[in-house]
């Protein structure tokens, strides 16, 4: 295991580019790593520092291996619990705060279906997870470390479902032969995120459709049918209420609930990649959207004010390029931008204050596909360095999930811009 020095130009090679997971795989071609991805899109992050441009101080080491026994789809940050969903439909914790560095094993099973698990979110004392069956799950997280989590819903709960069985307008065309209410989601459930309020979760699924739940009762508010023309991969939230869509029909889309209408409607659809989008990201602002894809790039919007009265659009900035195989997981925390890829790699990025990007560096170690990623500010590490006098560092704590059964636990140190 190690840590490479940042190559930002694509890697040549002779291997094709090919994926294992359901709509994220494109058709192998010989040499494609070698072939510069989205060439029409312009690279925010150039190949080489100028003599008169300073470069980012970073020092960062894997400070332990947490070992799985299948593959980690998903993982989600409390505090200092880390939650980790696998393949296998268990659902571990770790405690981040040991001193204990290396491979742990000192995992608990605080969770187990029938389904894999594929989106983790906390909110307040429950865990939700989002499954393979089509299904989402709410956990009592229980204070006592080896207590196993009760099971408090499954949505869409029964109450709900039979509230709207007995009416024709509820239900839906799902296939050729079958209808289903509106509420069900009818292939995996892929993805989850909870409003800045926590009033609502959104959920997003293979199915082409994202759905709202109030979290007091979780009540299926709304669901939004055919979305996309294609599986709804990932889903995001900035704080003022936009809705944020990747899928594997290539495009991003941009969705706000009117108040008017009570209802989410389409407000942008953005169109650059050539294959399928697999992960977003927003800054912490909302304002800057990062997405990744299969064609190898990160490409960065950026919301451009449209007139005077309040009206905006996403401009395309550029790309960033590096990874050699699709993007898999991108993760955001203040002004730096992490990526996992099908290369097995993991990639820290820097925005600049000039709205310039930087590879600060690249992170190896997993043995197969970085499937998931989290990260958040190290208090404790700070106050140290506080106290050390060594206030012009932030230290971050960056984990990734992988197909290789491990999740690795990463500390970041990065000098203030």
């Amino acid at each position: 295991m190690g840590i490479l020095p940042c190559h930002l130009s694509c890697q040549r090679n002779d291997e094709s580019q090919s994926g294992s997971y359901h709509l994220h795989s494109e058709s192998s071609t010989p040499s494609i790593s070698s072939q510069l991805s989205l060439p029409s899109v312009p690279s925010l992050a150039s190949t080489s520092h100028r003599h008169d441009e300073k470069t980012p101080a970073i020092h960062h080491k894997c400070i332990a291996t947490l070992k799985n026994h299948s593959y980690v789809f998903t993982l989600a940050l409390a505090g200092k619990v880390l939650y980790g969903g696998s393949s296998n439909g268990e659902i571990r914790a770790w405690r981040l705060d040991s001193s204990e560095h290396g491979d742990r094993t000192d995992n608990i099973v605080v969770a187990t279906s029938n389904s894999a698990v594929k989106s983790l979110v906390v909110l307040g004392d429950k865990l939700i997870s989002a499954h393979q069956d089509n299904k989402i799950r709410v956990w009592k997280i229980h204070n006592h470390e080896h207590h196993k989590y009760k099971c408090l819903a499954t949505l869409p709960t029964m109450n709900d479902r039979f509230l709207r069985c007995f009416s024709e307008k509820n239900y839906v065309q799902v296939r050729r032969h079958k209808k289903c209410t509106w509420i069900h989601h009818v292939d995996t459930v892929s993805a989850l995120a909870i409003s800045t309020d926590c009033s609502l979760l959104y959920s997003a699924s293979w199915d082409r459709t994202f759905k709202i739940w109030r979290t007091s009762d979780f009540k299926c508010l709304e669901s939004v049918q055919n979305a996309h023309d294609d599986a709804i991969n990932a889903i995001v939230l900035s704080r003022d209420g936009f809705v944020h869509t990747g899928s594997a029909d290539k495009r991003i889309k941009v969705w706000k609930k009117h108040a008017s209408k009570n209802k989410h409607s389409l407000v942008l659809t953005l169109e650059k990649h050539k294959s399928a989008v697999n992960a977003l990201a927003l800054s912490n602002d909302g304002t800057v959207l990062y997405s990744g894809a299969c064609d190898r790039s990160i490409l960065v919007w950026e919301r451009e004010s449209e007139g005077g009265d309040g009206e905006w659009r996403m401009v395309l900035l550029g790309a960033l390029r590096g990874h050699t195989k699709a993007i898999l997981c991108l993760a955001v925390v203040t002004d730096l931008i992490c990526s996992g890829s099908a290369d097995k790699t993991m990639r820290i990025w820097r925005r600049g204050i000039d709205k310039s990007y930087c590879c600060l560096a690249v992170l190896e170690g997993h043995t197969r596909p970085v499937k998931c990623l989290t990260c958040n500010t190290n208090t404790e590490e700070e106050e140290e360095e506080e106290e050390e006098g060594a206030s012009e560092t932030i230290t971050y704590m960056v984990c990734s999930g992988s197909l290789d059964y491990d999740i690795k636990v990463w500390q970041i140190s990065a000098s203030v811009l």
